[in-house]
């Protein structure tokens, strides 16, 4: 394979899932312009559409979902949706989340429940119903957002911390179960990003010093960190990897 083929995705498709804003459309919008299609997945339909504009201007079909993802016994029917668009789905994104950050005395069992139904329970349910349709083309690549907290503990951070271990465990067990089948399944595990999203928490300037002085790269990270790691999960260049999370943490569970 020549270097500048290393990572194209052209004639592939990819389903990214909070795909309406963040880290979720950036994403998506990387993808596209390494050749990919794109099923959106998010809950606000007019954000998608703003999305999906933008892939579309680059030369790319898109396609919207909006839904949520909690509603599982919902999610075999967003996936035909996907396949009766396209044909085939080569790549799924498994990147919505959720922190709901409370001192674990205070975590409500709503609470608890709603972190794991998006980053836990949602994953499992979309990565089988769309590993299903990758099994029958024996293609497929899966990428699971975890999280350094699937490797280290922080405040506030009990359920998130919880589900994004799941994530990590989910992804070896999937990744073992589908080999056979020609999917790779791997992790990404980012540390603290700086987006509009988490700007407010930044805002507090101890806060940030003390999450900079556990980074020994000396500075939060940026969606575009996440860009090589992404890339090469969804291409071929890949191939022979699965299982694997990929801490794009600065260093911070190097200590």
């Amino acid at each position: 394979m020549e270097p500048e083929h290393l990572f194209k995705l052209n004639g592939k498709v990819a389903m990214v899932t909070g795909a309406s804003k963040g880290i979720g459309k950036d994403i998506a919008k990387l993808l596209a312009r390494a050749g990919a299609d794109l099923a959106l997945v998010a809950r606000n339909k007019e954000e998608l559409e703003n999305v999906a504009a933008e892939i579309k201007a680059l030369g790319k079909d898109a396609f919207i979902l909006p839904f949520d993802l909690s509603d599982i016994i919902e999610i075999p029917a967003i996936v035909k949706r996907v396949m009766d668009h396209f044909g085939h789905i080569d790549i799924l994104i498994n990147n919505a989340g959720l922190n709901i950050a409370k001192e674990a005395e205070s975590v409500t069992e709503d609470d608890w429940d709603k972190v794991m139904d998006i980053n836990l329970k949602s994953v499992f349910f979309l990565s089988k119903e769309v590993g299903h349709y990758m099994r029958e083309q024996q293609y497929g690549k899966i990428i699971n957002m975890s999280s350094q907290m699937a490797f280290v503990g922080y405040f506030k951070r009990t359920a998130y911390s919880a589900s994004k271990g799941g994530v990590t465990q989910l992804t070896k067990s999937l990744a073992i179960e589908w080999a056979q089948d020609q999917i790779n399944v791997n992790a990404i595990a980012p540390t603290f990003i700086e987006t509009d999203m988490t700007k407010p928490m930044f805002e507090d300037d101890r806060f940030k010093q003390e999450i900079l002085n556990r980074i020994p790269l000396g500075r939060l990270a940026k969606t575009e960190d996440l860009y090589g790691s992404v890339l090469f999960l969804a291409s071929d260049s890949s191939s022979m990897v699965t299982g694997h999370t990929i801490r794009v943490d600065g260093g911070w569970t190097v200590w």
